[in-house]
């Protein structure tokens, strides 16, 4: 089997095309705190919040990064990574 430019992208190591996975643990808890931040939008609880969600997206990126099953999640990995990283260099407020 001929390995091409889009087998190399988007199949894993068993030939299947992955472009999204069930959600893992770090993906959870980033949607559960960021949706906690949305009812707790001050104070110190908002505060952990916003630490854990930043903390489980950066986890999350991090193993897509250096273990996604293609090139497809590792370039993913490595966008939201710049993304959250950007955030919290550059925020933006509104």
């Amino acid at each position: 089997m001929e390995n091409t430019l889009f087998d190399k992208i988007f199949r894993d190591s068993q030939g299947q095309i992955v472009v999204a996975e069930p959600p893992n643990p770090p993906i959870i808890v980033w949607a559960v705190a960021s949706l906690l931040k949305l009812i707790f939008t001050s104070g110190e609880i908002n505060t952990v919040l916003d630490a854990v969600a930043f903390g489980s997206l950066f986890t999350w990126a991090w193993e897509e990064l250096f273990q996604g099953v293609n090139y497809f999640r590792r370039a993913l990995g490595l966008v939201v990574l710049i993304g959250v990283v950007g955030s919290k260099v550059y925020p933006i407020r509104f």
